[in-house]
């Protein structure tokens, strides 16, 4: 009976969280579809729910190992030694997972980030890396769905430097090649105005947190010059954002007959 009402109890907490996500995730959808982000009560939410069906599932399994053996008869205190010599070597075997389980438990605690979050995981002090959009978070594991669809396992103690893409508010930084015989002065009024006319625009004054600025000449090569935008979006929207501002930057200095600088040119220019 005590095995049979454990299996219950564990399906009913599986089922209790199903619900609970499913709800969350239902939420979420919404936000996103009504071109909103996602709140970051929800995202904590949905990762707190999988933690606390996790532990019940724990202490459910805990509690009736401990029933069963008294019901057996057998004396809890014979067990302590044994359990002791049994802790110690798990102790040692099990360093990894007690780490994780840490690690864990400090994510959540600190917020660092949550489900539907847009992470890149990277080596210390370096910016390349694995980005993609958190899809599971638990006290032992982070799932992280790519771009491309590959879903990134890592274990939490394993989690060196982890950058949130998608915290209070996010920002696009798009730098355009423009050829160092254009008019520098006229090239950046175009793209000023382009800016102007997308902001202005509802569907994109929602994501965007103040207007575009063109921030000028970034760097200086053989033949080119990089003139940079920079917008302040709203979290995790940055890259459709960024795509849309060279979209239209694009097409706004085609129509002006300003041409982008010729790879084969530059390269033909530093030989020389």
């Amino acid at each position: 009976m005590l095995l049979l009402g454990a299996g219950l109890a564990v399906r009913f907490a599986h089922w209790v969280g199903a619900r609970r996500r499913t709800w969350i995730d239902v939420q979420i959808r919404r936000q996103i579809e009504s071109g909103a982000v996602a709140s970051e009560s929800l995202k904590r939410s949905r990762a707190i729910s999988e933690a606390i069906e996790w532990v019940a599932v724990a202490l459910t399994y805990f509690i009736v190992f401990i029933l069963a053996f008294d019901r057996l008869g057998v004396p809890l205190t014979t067990l302590v030694a044994p359990a002791t010599v049994v802790g110690i070597g798990l102790g040692f075997g099990a360093q990894q997972m007690v780490g994780d389980l840490l690690a864990g438990f400090f994510l959540f605690a600190e917020r660092q980030f949550a489900f539907g979050d847009v992470i890149r995981l990277s080596v210390p002090g370096q910016n390349v890396g694995i980005t993609g959009t958190v899809e599971e978070l638990t006290l032992r594991v982070t799932k992280v769905r790519t771009a491309q669809g590959e879903l990134v396992v890592v274990p939490n103690s394993a989690l060196r430097q982890v950058t949130n893409l998608s915290k209070d508010w996010s920002r696009a930084v798009i730098d355009i090649p423009v050829s160092v015989t254009e008019d520098l002065e006229h090239v950046t009024l175009l793209l000023r105005e382009v800016v102007t006319a997308m902001a202005a625009e509802p569907r994109w004054r929602d994501l965007l947190l103040g207007d575009p600025v063109v921030a000028g000449v970034e760097t200086i090569d053989v033949g080119y010059v990089q003139l940079r935008l920079i917008a302040r979006t709203l979290p995790g929207r940055q890259f459709e954002v960024a795509r849309e501002i060279r979209l239209r930057a694009a097409t706004g200095l085609r129509a002006a007959g300003v041409t982008s600088p010729a790879v084969g040119d530059s390269a033909a220019q530093a030989t020389r």
